[in-house]
Formats: C-alpha cells, sequence, structure tokens
C-alpha cells in the first residue's frame, strides 16, 4: 500500500489540497470535523486505523507516544516530523513543504509501519 499521510491541525487543509491534486491520499486534521479537539494519542490512533502516518510538528508529544507504542507493541501506521524553522507555516512557505511530503512519497512507496521519519 502506498504512504498515506493525515496532516495534524497545525496544517493547513491547504497542503492536503495541492497534495491531493497530484495523486496522493493525503488528508487534514482540520478538514475532519470528528478531530478536531482530538488528543494526539486519539489522532495517532485514527490514523493508524485509515493506516495513515501523522505529519506533525509536535515532536514532544508524538516521540512519547512512539515511545509507548514500542514498549507496548502497539503498532501505528508511522509519524512524520517537521519543524516549524524549517517549514514556516505561512502561505508563501507552503509549496516548500508539500514538495518534501511528495518526494518522502515517491522514496518511501509503503506504509512507514511504526517508523518515525524526519523531514
Amino acid at each position: 500500500m502506498t504512504l498515506r499521510l493525515l496532516l495534524d491541525e497545525h496544517f493547513s487543509p491547504e497542503i492536503a489540497r495541492q497534495l491531493r491534486s497530484h495523486g496522493h491520499d493525503v488528508t487534514a486534521a482540520r478538514e475532519r470535523n470528528e478531530l478536531h479537539g482530538l488528543s494526539d494519542r486519539a489522532n495517532l490512533t485514527v490514523a493508524s486505523g485509515e493506516r495513515r502516518a501523522v505529519v506533525t510538528e509536535n515532536v514532544v508529544d508524538f516521540v512519547e507516544l512512539h515511545r509507548q507504542c514500542v514498549l507496548r507493541g502497539d503498532p501505528h501506521a508511522g509519524i512524520v516530523f517537521t519543524s516549524f524553522r524549517r517549514f514556516p507555516r505561512r502561505r508563501r512557505s507552503m509549496g516548500k513543504l508539500v514538495r518534501a511530503l511528495e518526494a518522502l512519497i515517491a522514496d518511501q512507496p509503503r506504509e512507514l509501519n511504526g517508523q518515525t521519519w524526519w523531514l
């Protein structure tokens, strides 16, 4: 199965729309009412149920969630970390993140299966 992504609430739904327009299976938490206000753990659970890797800037919380999953033997579909410094959340900088995510999808044609990845 190809790499599918769920963009955390930090990211504009426009990023997901641009990636979908290029044929990628990407959704944004801000596009989905059922994900609004959910905890990071709940978002990871939903994403994993849909076999989607979570894309997030929230390194502190998601590194801990990943650690807990490893300790429990509880799989997740992957976590992709970004940074505001490298990918500022401004409209004019959006294309840089879109290109980086497209490159990730091209380089990782399969699911991340419990792995973490840094952009």
